[in-house]
């Protein structure tokens, strides 16, 4: 049991830097990163089952101070990643038919990236406050 927690603490913690990392660095120049929208929300995606599974094991048993600020900060998580799907997601389709012009697509992406960077900060504030409430 304790190799699988490590397993998919590990998977976690790696897919959440990647996710958290390229949202950062897209907030930063403008959301100039279509390609990345595919791997981000695989890395989200896997991010928050991972997360969903940890929590299924090592928090079933009650709900405290820890459990409050976790939970804030999966859903800040989950909220990001819908932020990162539905504004910046159709911006690059309708960017990829033709229905927007490029700078109107690039700007929606950067809106999506900072607001989606604004809550994963927040989710990673919580993460690391958790243990301590």
């Amino acid at each position: 049991m304790q190799a699988v927690l490590i397993a998919v603490m590990s998977l976690h913690l790696l897919a959440s830097v990647f996710w958290a990392g390229t949202t950062f660095g897209l907030a930063v120049t403008g959301g100039a990163g279509e390609r990345l929208f595919r791997p981000q929300m695989v890395a989200a995606t896997i991010a928050v089952l991972a997360g969903a599974y940890l929590w299924s094991q090592l928090h079933a048993s009650g709900f405290g101070g820890s459990e409050l600020v976790l939970g804030l900060g999966g859903l800040c998580a989950v909220a990001a990643a819908g932020v990162q799907g539905a504004v910046g997601g159709r911006a690059i389709r309708e960017l990829h038919n033709g229905r927007v012009g490029d700078a109107d697509a690039r700007a929606r992406i950067a809106s999506a990236q900072r607001i989606a960077a604004v809550l994963l900060a927040v989710t990673i504030v919580c993460m690391a406050a958790a243990r301590y409430v």
